[in-house]
């Protein structure tokens, strides 16, 4: 007798010892986070976000203390018609001397008056980096709003990057809050249709919320080792409620199963053992390949990518825990509990209903119409499918990756509204480029003539904005590090602002600064941290890609023992990818679902989205894979035909994976309806390749692929061959046939629920 794995140990102790097992994990829950909240949550700086060339400008600037600083601009303007000039500078010197009071202001500029002398604002530069700048905003609107108060006659509002920042992280808050509110009631539904048992349905939110809980104490205590960029948590509650109720969705549905076949036979602990055999195994190799999968995102060298990892992996890692510990105690309480029912209804002499319904394995009227034209035309169900899978994926081709920035986030904030009237009277401040020179202290009056000179060519090409006055010179106090601030009139993630970029890097710049010996230069600014990441991206993605490729071929072929499913695992994922890109494009890259979808063209996708889909979705599809196939092979070991086992396998399989997809689709769409544009593109992109990867990979083209492959599914295994041959011997010419029978009416005292790899040798039961 082969020794049991760690997920049948744990789920038989579990099971023996449900109260303790139960009590242990709140406490773990309660634990995390506790230490989550007493360690707090440490949030990346400036430095963590520096990337290329734009992130060597920083690091000089800063270095020299002549930096990019949080700006806000207050605005002061008449209600109508013109501006007075009197209760203008009245208002003017009232801000100024309450801005200057405040701790977290740096310095006050002299108001500017727009072109047609309507609008003035006042510049406040505060201290700080531009990533810890939020913590400054409510003290300068309360003042900005008493001096509203003081100045009836005038509108003076508040806008800025810190006012936009911190306007863009309230409304993330209030969209997850929307976000789960719409997923949670869909879920009940969804669950109580699969198990129609309200009790059930309580079971898979509770561990999953749960989990969620457990992973967000223990990403706080994660941030002090890769600090959190604000992303984190939200990938928590993304990822956490979609594997956490399919985990638990899986493992429930297979012990209804066993608990349908054993008509009272077995007693509940044997049940949840026999279910840790296969459904448990099944969700601890699937979770491990989602955190593989997930590590992939590291190789990115990213700060936002480590943080979508760190929070994925500990949600991912927690969501099994509680699969194969805690979940099996629960469904022995339930268990105990329907069967003291029972026997009291025994007692009563009135007629016992099945716990939890019948477990029936056989797909409805629905899916045999589904998998219908797989089993009967295989070779045309699979060319057709795959062309129409090409043929979402053809948009792709054109994918113009873009960094989203501030012009893209949503109107709904107040502070963007005070921005957009902003650029309206002040167009030039659409767009800074600061240029940076690192020079010997006694190169310090040539650096700054050929700055002088860059600014006066600058000013003679179009993409630039063309202020009268002296350039907008600074140098630290050594002299050894001078920048110069460029403005643009472009929104910052149109192509005139790359241009105005290039034009500055590699034409400008050289014909200047450049000509000097021993001179260091560099430009930052929003437009270059974008151009250099999105640049940063594109290097990273091919050796994201080749891991994710190897690591989603290693796992399926350790699963399986089959590289022939290795293969066709790796060109799945694949295909499914692509098709959700190409739809991505299709939606966001265009204007025509602006208003659909209430989000802003970039003319472009987040440069984030393609690789976070990839690594996301590759490790997510195993959940379907690994399911799926499972069961294939499960009949396969019992010595079924492979045809026969893999409309057996997917038949069996087909009410939980549709479920299981429609729990993921809406937790994934609910983020469409979110205001962040970049979240928008990421839940649209996720729902659409988990709809695809459910109802046309594993439906139609991956049955039919199987159906085709035949016997040659497994290669190079010889178990599925000898578990065949075995069969045949052992029964004869009608050996296929009576197993079938066997397996529908099996023996309580010695049944296994399956053989081979995924195989757990079945123990004494009690009762």
């Amino acid at each position: 007798m082969r020794k049991r794995s760690v997920t049948v140990r744990a789920a038989r102790w579990s099971a023996l010892h449900p109260g303790r097992a139960i009590i242990g994990w709140l406490v773990f829950v309660v634990l995390c986070l506790g230490g989550g909240i007493a360690a707090g949550m440490n949030s990346a700086t400036t430095e963590d976000f520096r990337v290329g060339e734009a992130g060597r400008a920083e690091a000089l600037a800063t270095e020299g203390g002549v930096q990019l600083r949080p700006t806000e601009q207050i605005l002061i303007r008449a209600e109508s018609g013109p501006l007075d000039a009197g209760a203008a500078d009245a208002a003017v010197k009232d801000i100024t001397a309450r801005m200057k009071s405040l701790p977290e202001v740096a310095s006050v500029a002299a108001p500017v008056r727009s072109a047609d002398g309507r609008v003035l604002r006042v510049p406040v530069e505060l201290n700080g980096s531009e990533q810890e700048d939020q913590e400054s905003v409510p003290p300068l609107r309360a003042q900005t709003e008493e001096a509203a108060k003081a100045h009836p006659g005038l509108v003076i509002e508040e806008t800025g990057d810190a006012s936009v920042s911190k306007g863009v992280d309230d409304q993330r808050d209030k969209d997850l809050q929307f976000s789960e509110a719409i997923t949670l009631p869909v879920t009940l539904i969804t669950l109580a249709v699969v198990f129609g048992s309200v009790v059930m349905v309580g079971v898979p939110l509770l561990l999953a919320v749960t989990s969620i809980m457990a992973t967000m104490g223990l990403a706080m205590l994660a941030s002090h080792l890769l600090p959190d960029t604000g992303v984190g948590m939200s990938m928590i509650l993304l990822i956490g409620m979609a594997v956490g109720v399919d985990y638990t969705l899986f493992y429930l549905k297979r012990e209804r199963e066993e608990r349908a076949r054993a008509g009272g036979r077995l007693t509940s602990e044997a049940l949840v053992e026999a279910a840790a055999a296969t459904a448990g195994r099944a969700i601890v190799v699937s979770g491990i390949a989602v955190i593989v999968s997930t590590t992939a995102l590291f190789l990115a060298r990213d700060v936002i990518f480590d943080s979508l990892a760190t929070g994925t992996i500990l949600v991912v890692a927690v969501a099994v825990v509680s699969s194969v510990t805690v979940l099996p105690a629960l469904l022995v309480k339930l268990g105990r509990r329907a069967e003291r029912r029972a026997a009291g209804r025994l007692a009563r002499g009135k007629q016992v209903r099945r716990a939890y319904g019948d477990g029936e394995k056989k797909p409805g009227r629905a899916w045999n119409a589904l998998l219908a034209p797989a089993r009967k035309r295989p070779a045309l169900t699979l060319c057709l499918s795959v062309l129409v899978m090409l043929g979402l994926a053809l948009p792709a081709l054109d994918m113009n990756l873009k960094n989203p920035a501030r012009d893209s986030f949503s109107r709904e904030i107040e502070a963007m509204k005070g921005y957009d009237r902003l650029l309206e009277a002040f167009p030039e401040q659409r767009v800074r480029h600061l240029v940076v020179v690192r020079a010997d202290a006694s190169q310090a009056a040539g650096v700054r003539e050929a700055l002088r000179d860059l600014d006066r060519r600058a000013k003679a090409d179009p993409l630039f904005s063309h202020p009268s006055g002296a350039p907008l010179l600074r140098a630290s106090k050594d002299r050894r590090t001078t920048t110069l601030e460029l403005n643009a009139p472009h929104a910052t993630y149109s192509k005139k602002a790359e241009d105005s970029l290039d034009h500055l890097r590699h034409d400008h710049l050289p014909a200047t600064v450049g000509k000097l010996p021993g001179v260091e230069t560099a430009v930052t600014g929003e437009v270059p941290r974008g151009t250099d990441y999105v640049e940063h991206q594109n290097q990273k993605l091919p050796l994201v890609l080749g891991f994710l490729l190897l690591m989603t071929f290693a796992m399926t072929v350790f699963a399986f023992r089959s590289v022939v499913l290795g293969l066709l695992g790796v060109v799945l994922n694949l295909l499914s990818a692509a098709s959700a890109l190409g739809l991505l494009v299709l939606v966001f890259q265009g204007q025509w679902a602006q208003e659909l979808l209430s989000f802003v063209s970039l003319g472009g996708i987040s440069s984030r989205v393609p690789l976070f889909l990839f690594v996301i979705l590759f490790g997510l599809s195993m959940d379907y894979q690994v399911f799926v196939v499972s069961r294939i092979r499960e009949a396969a070991l019992n010595g079924v035909p492979t045809r026969q086992a893999v409309i057996e396998g997917i038949g069996s399989s087909a009410k939980v994976v549709t479920s299981a997809a429609i729990v993921m689709v809406t937790v994934f769409a609910s983020f469409v309806m979110l205001h962040i544009l970049e979240m928008k593109q990421m839940g649209f992109v996720l729902a659409a390749a988990v709809l695809l990867d459910a109802f046309v990979i594993r439906v139609m083209i991956l049955p039919a692929a199987l159906l085709l492959l035949g016997r040659a599914t497994w290669w190079p295994s010889r178990a599925i061959r000898r578990a065949e041959k075995s069969a045949a011997e052992r029964h004869g010419a009608h050996g296929a046939r009576e197993a079938a029978e066997a397996r529908e009416a099996p023996e309580a005292a010695d049944r296994r629920p399956l053989s081979g790899h995924w195989a757990e040798p079945r123990t004494a039961r009690r009762g």
